[in-house]
């Protein structure tokens, strides 16, 4: 069973790239009644029909990420590339960041955390080796190593699988 639909309403990206907002077909949980906006995806399976997994305010989910399981991905967020956001309490953004005013997704996985970050998107220590070698110790790399340090303390790192 389905539990959204897209819209009409879109939004396309500097890519090209066209997101859709989504509607809920049924009640989701708690606070998603059926007939409620969410946010936008590019495709179904970006968001699973399975579970509470929510997309909703302004977030964007697009390329090959994949939302599920109890997830909430809300706010500007953006989730792209590979992400895999599931379970509950997954991720965290930071915007406007560094030296381009961008934001910063850090996002629980199935083996750690990962990042995305402008056209950056992979796990939490290539990000602090990517940091080192763009900024080193200058205001942008000392802000982006506090925040690595954020996601650690609030994204519990699970070894676990969960299903999508």
């Amino acid at each position: 069973m389905k539990k959204y639909e897209f819209t009409e309403d879109t939004i396309t990206l500097p890519t090209g790239t066209v997101l859709y907002r989504i509607k809920a077909l049924v009640d989701i949980g708690d606070d998603v009644k059926a007939g409620d906006l969410g946010g936008y995806v590019e495709k179904e399976e970006n968001l699973s029909h399975k579970g509470d997994a929510w997309v909703c305010g302004n977030a964007q989910v697009y390329g090959d990420a994949k939302v599920y399981g109890n997830a909430w991905v809300y706010g500007d967020a953006q989730v792209y590339g590979t992400a895999r956001v599931y379970d509950n309490a997954d991720y965290y953004y930071v915007s406007p960041i560094g030296s381009r005013n961008g934001r910063v997704t850090f996002y629980r996985t199935k083996t750690g955390i990962g990042v995305s970050c402008g056209c950056f998107n992979g796990t939490l220590d290539e990000f602090a080796a990517r940091v080192d070698q763009v900024h080193g110790d200058n205001e942008h790399g000392q802000t982006y190593r506090l925040l690595i340090e954020m996601a650690k303390l609030r994204i519990k790192e699970r070894k676990e699988d969960n299903d999508e």
